[in-house]
């Protein structure tokens, strides 16, 4: 089988595996919309995580994040009737998590976004948790991210750790296609001048 047609393959395979959790989840919001608590608590588990992860991305504060995420899945048993599917399940419950965070973020001023975030790399640089952090990639790269402005750090959240596309980026966060697109340029742009600031010799991704 060549490179190209084994490409192909594989995309096939990861069409099907979408498609097939995309209706388990639209079978499980249907049956959450029913009253189905046990429903409630299987979307839950497969979603908890990257619920959690896309919110303390945008509220830098994991203590925040786990009550969001609660309070997410508390609209989603709330108003399961209103998913009509035109967008994926993963897609609607992030456009929940994104306007639940942004409400709270309004309701408290002390945790408003910091566009000056990238400052504290270098002030933490040389504590030894930072110092141990270096030796993790993984580590290195979310502390990289971290410092991105709030609206940066959430698009590569979405598209590379959410896996979803311009079009579903635009529809969670309310903002144009161009908008994304011009959003993406730049995050990749400043994420490559600081993984270089510190020590990573790569661009991105």
């Amino acid at each position: 089988m060549t490179d190209g047609a084994t490409h192909m393959a594989r995309d096939d395979v990861q069409d099907r595996i979408a498609e097939t959790a995309r209706a388990m989840d639209t079978e499980l919001l249907a049956m959450i919309a029913g009253g189905d608590q046990s429903a409630l608590n299987q979307f839950f588990m497969r979603h908890r995580t990257g619920v959690f992860r896309f919110i303390a991305r945008l509220t830098r504060n994991e203590a925040v994040a786990e009550e969001l995420t609660n309070e997410t899945f508390l609209e989603v048993w709330r108003h399961a009737n209103r998913f009509e599917g035109r967008s994926s399940p993963s897609t609607w419950l992030l456009s929940i998590a994104r306007n639940r965070t942004i409400s709270a973020l309004r309701k408290r001023r002390e945790e408003t976004w910091d566009e000056t975030a990238a400052d504290r790399l270098e002030d933490d640089r040389d504590t030894p948790d930072i110092t141990a952090q270096k030796t993790d990639k993984a580590a290195l790269l979310r502390q990289c991210i971290a410092a991105l402005s709030p609206e940066h750090a959430e698009v590569i959240g979405l598209v590379y750790y959410q896996e979803k596309s311009v079009a579903e980026v635009s529809e969670i966060t309310g903002v144009a296609e161009a908008t994304v697109k011009t959003r993406m340029f730049y995050a990749r742009k400043k994420l490559s001048e600081i993984l270089k600031e510190n020590g990573v010799d790569r661009g991105w991704p």
